[in-house]
């Protein structure tokens, strides 16, 4: 049996649970951590986890296998600039980028760019202990998304690729110059610089090629670097035969199978229309450069999870929510599963995220299981899609407003290969 962590953030309350899945035995909890929702969790090497305690201001990265042996949970920390939007880390999970995005603001006011070199400096004293090392800049203001790639014609040094918005732009930052800033949040001015569409939302890279995809209106924008800088490469179409118009907002690697996934929205602008909302699972082939749709239903689909041999995601909607699963090779829906309703799930004629609760979804590719929150209620449900035997439910002390946040950790899964927080 495949030894697996479940990590349960209530953001809102301010709760970290650390779950043995197979049992549903609640080995550690955190108190007094608020969890970054929007940039999520990072996955490291090593099994770890990080993530940004958005009102403490700071990188905390977790060892969930640590939880219950009497060794430390929290392994590593830094301060960072927050609120936090995105997170990401090079392929080696060394150094950890934290951008910073509106918060309770409607406009976006910071320019703050965090970076955190997780590898432990000493002080100068003979007793000081060993510290990660955090640089901050301003760049622009904004909610820029962010990744880390190598530099392919200097391979001990490293590009930090911002995403713009309103006016959009693709950044790339040497890491060695972010690592040498003086104190005092100096600007910093990108190396190279390409257009984007203004509406970039939703970012993914891939180390093997060292491609950047940035989810736009107009389709996945792709950019190479290369030895005179960012080199752009034809988009991809959100369209295919059969399936036209939307767009994605969410774009997750899939690095065990090397395959772009998205959730392509579709229907009515207007935000309390949500329930007509029409939803197709995006899926590009990084390798043999083939693309499809596949219907998943109408109303908010949103983030996505990857297991073992399938794709999940959850559909809320008025006349019933369900957990969705997608064959990760075929392609095809393979199961919809009743999901138990929400108290305060949203209604028609209000928007889908105002005063409403949501759903997280979590997933390990080593394992069948998913897990699934029911926002305000102190429930994770779980699924073991190779049995036959209905959701399981965990009941939790805090409320999970909101929906809260999760991921779902085997041990050698290979989910550091997606370098950008979910």
């Amino acid at each position: 049996m495949t030894s697996l962590r479940l990590v349960a953030a209530d953001h809102a309350a301010g709760a970290v649970y650390v779950i043995e899945p197979h049992s549903g035995r609640t080995l550690a909890r955190l108190n007094g951590r608020h969890l970054a929702e929007h940039a999520g969790f990072l996955h490291l090497e090593g099994s770890k986890l990080a993530f940004v305690d958005d009102l403490a201001g700071e990188l905390v990265v977790l060892d969930p296998f640590a939880a219950g042996t009497g060794d430390p949970l929290i392994v590593a920390g830094a301060p960072v600039a927050v609120p936090a939007e995105h997170l990401a880390a090079d392929p080696s999970g060394r150094y950890v980028v934290v951008t910073s995005g509106c918060g309770r603001s409607w406009e976006p006011w910071s320019d703050l760019l965090t970076l955190v070199d997780l590898n432990p400096r000493t002080g100068s004293g003979p007793d000081q202990t060993a510290w990660p090392h955090a640089v901050r800049v301003r760049t622009r203001i904004g909610e820029p998304g962010v990744t880390v790639l190598p530099d392919p014609a200097d391979a001990s040094d490293l590009h930090v690729l911002l995403r713009h918005r309103m006016p959009g732009a693709l950044d790339a930052h040497p890491l060695s110059r972010l690592l040498d800033a003086p104190p005092g949040c100096p600007t910093v001015e990108p190396a190279f610089r390409l257009p984007l569409p203004d509406d970039g939302h939703g970012d993914a890279a891939d180390p093997v090629t060292g491609q950047v995809f940035a989810a736009t209106g107009t389709g996945v924008h792709r950019a190479r670097l290369g030895g005179s800088g960012l080199v752009a490469e034809p988009p991809l179409t959100w369209d295919t035969p059969g399936h036209v118009g939307g767009r994605g907002y969410y774009l997750r690697l899939d690095p065990a199978r090397r395959t772009l996934w998205s959730t392509v929205r579709g229907g009515p602008e207007e935000p309390g229309e949500w329930p007509l909302w029409t939803n197709d699972a995006w899926w590009h082939r990084l390798d043999d450069g083939t693309t499809g749709r596949v219907p998943l239903g109408p109303g908010l689909v949103f983030r996505l999870a990857f297991c073992a041999d399938r794709v999940v995601f959850s559909r809320i909607h008025p006349d019933g929510d369900e957990l969705i699963v997608v064959g990760a090779a075929d392609h095809v829906v393979l199961a919809r599963v009743p999901l138990p309703p929400m108290d305060g799930a949203p209604r028609r004629g209000g928007t889908p995220w105002d005063d409403a609760q949501r759903r997280a979804i979590a997933a390990s590719p080593a394992a069948p299981v998913v897990a699934v929150t029911r926002g305000g209620h102190g429930q994770i449900h779980l699924l073991d899609l190779s049995a036959d035997t209905g959701l399981r439910t965990l009941d939790l002390p805090a409320p999970f407003e909101e929906g809260g946040h999760m991921a779902l950790i085997g041990t050698g899964d290979g989910q550091e290969g997606d370098t950008v927080g979910r």
